[in-house]
């Protein structure tokens, strides 16, 4: 490839240090797909002849057959998965597969393909995503009146939901639909034709080749298109806010399966056993989810750091763009795949959930909003007031609702027999009426907007 400006051949340690092919053959299809736009746009502005455009697209069609069957070859004098394609080609058609890279250049080239596996990624990420959703939605409508506690700072806070709960993580991954939606629709448009860096002499048809491949129109400057790799990190930014919250819910299922909480049981085809101790079941895959958000977020530092100080247009070091993008579309997918696993499989103690919420004193702000509400107690008061019922609670061992009356009006004369009515997990529930509350009316709502957001009503 380079005889022609280079007395002598690379060193081992160049052709090593230099070669992509190893994790670069990914691009196949996408290089193929990119290949066979550029020569019909060649064929049909008359810079190749038809006959041409004929033989080398018949070639490229029988290379990715070869390719689909067996695999990309990996010979590191060829350097790249673009080098592979052209070198099989010329030995399938001969010397008229030459013409095939006439009026664009690798730079080009591997910025289209890149771009390609982005997309197919982004949407494949979507779809993942979107199964997941109908889990957590589906789970929600089994539990919409499930109370459970809800925790701040890991404490007993006030009772929930577990459809609630589970809807918020409906509500996380919908954030993640959104900026993969936003990414597709910045990064869809097209570097080939952008060449080496500054465009090319010939006459082609640019817009002919980016509708070919699906995008929207040709990039607008061949500077920025052959160096852009914001598309990547778009990609990566969404998988690292994605990941983070995948591993939030994984580290929620490793407590709730804990024997402490009880709250939840991991099916057995995502738990592992332990070799020493024969009654050990262990959350395996949600531990891997979680540790799997550390990796993505590595990929995203990698190639932000990579990425930083170049100068237009193309540099080697872009070739390290893949392998962070690469690992982190793997990840993601194996992550988003097991919590919707583990999400329609677990089983869930409803019992233990409510009883928790019980003896968590969670429904000591319904005590002081009673206060507030039917006493005319400031809230400040009524806080303080209510602190001191929770302390006498705690001394005797008992729920809130347990206390006698005169005990509570011992603390404070103006509370009645009705507080006990707003004292129960249940009538605390049902009280959070506000919009995007925990009353089951108000979770079911929501579940029912997420069904026709996910078209499972359909």
């Amino acid at each position: 490839m380079w005889g022609g400006r280079f007395a002598a051949g690379p060193s081992a340690i160049m052709r090593e240090i230099n070669a992509s092919i190893p994790f670069d053959k990914a691009l196949w299809r996408e290089d193929i797909a990119a290949s066979k736009a550029h020569v019909a746009m060649l064929g049909a502005q008359g810079i190749v002849s038809a006959e041409d455009a004929a033989a080398i697209t018949r070639g490229l069609d029988q290379v990715a057959a070869e390719y689909a069957a067996t695999g990309v070859p990996e010979d590191w004098a060829l350097e790249d998965i673009h080098m592979t394609t052209e070198a099989r080609l010329a030995e399938l058609i001969g010397p008229v597969a030459g013409r095939l890279h006439t009026a664009r250049s690798r730079n080009d080239q591997v910025a289209t393909d890149f771009r390609l596996w982005v997309r197919r990624a982004l949407d494949e990420a979507d779809a993942g995503l979107a199964a997941l959703q109908r889990a957590l939605v589906t789970r929600a409508g089994e539990h919409a009146a499930s109370i459970m506690p809800g925790f701040t700072h890991l404490q007993t806070a006030q009772p929930v939901t577990l459809g609630h709960h589970l809807m918020a993580y409906y509500e996380m991954f919908a954030r993640d639909r959104s900026r993969i939606a936003d990414a597709r629709a910045r990064m869809n448009v097209s570097p080939l034709g952008s060449a080496a860096l500054a465009g090319t002499g010939f006459a082609i048809d640019r817009h002919a080749t980016a509708a070919a491949l699906g995008f929207d129109a040709p990039t607008r400057n061949s500077l920025d298109a052959v160096s852009d790799r914001d598309f990547a990190l778009d990609y990566l930014m969404m998988a690292a806010q994605c990941a983070l919250h995948l591993s939030r819910l994984a580290e929620e299922l490793v407590l709730w399966s804990s024997q402490p909480f009880g709250f939840a049981r991991m099916p057995d085809s995502l738990s592992t056993g332990s070799s020493i101790m024969p009654q050990k079941k262990n959350p395996d895959a949600a531990e891997l989810v979680r540790g799997h958000a550390g990796r993505i977020v590595g990929a995203l530092t990698a190639l932000m750091v990579t990425m930083k100080g170049l100068p237009l247009a193309y540099s080697k070091d872009m070739q390290d763009d893949k392998p962070p993008v690469f690992e982190a579309a793997g990840l993601l997918a194996l992550s988003v795949a097991a919590m919707t696993g583990m999400i329609a499989e677990a089983t869930f103690d409803t019992a233990r959930m409510r009883q928790a919420a019980e003896l968590g004193y969670a429904t000591a702000t319904d005590l002081a909003d009673w206060l507030v509400r039917e006493a005319g107690v400031p809230f400040r008061e009524a806080h303080h007031i209510t602190g001191a019922a929770v302390r006498l609670a705690e001394s005797r061992a008992l729920a809130l609702d347990a206390l006698p009356l005169d005990d509570l009006r011992a603390i404070d004369a103006r509370i009645d027999q009705r507080v006990f009515a707003a004292l129960s997990v249940d009538a605390s529930v049902a009280a959070r009426t506000s919009y995007g509350g925990t009353a089951p009316a108000e979770v079911e709502a929501r579940i029912a907007e997420a069904r026709a957001a996910l078209g499972m009503d359909l």
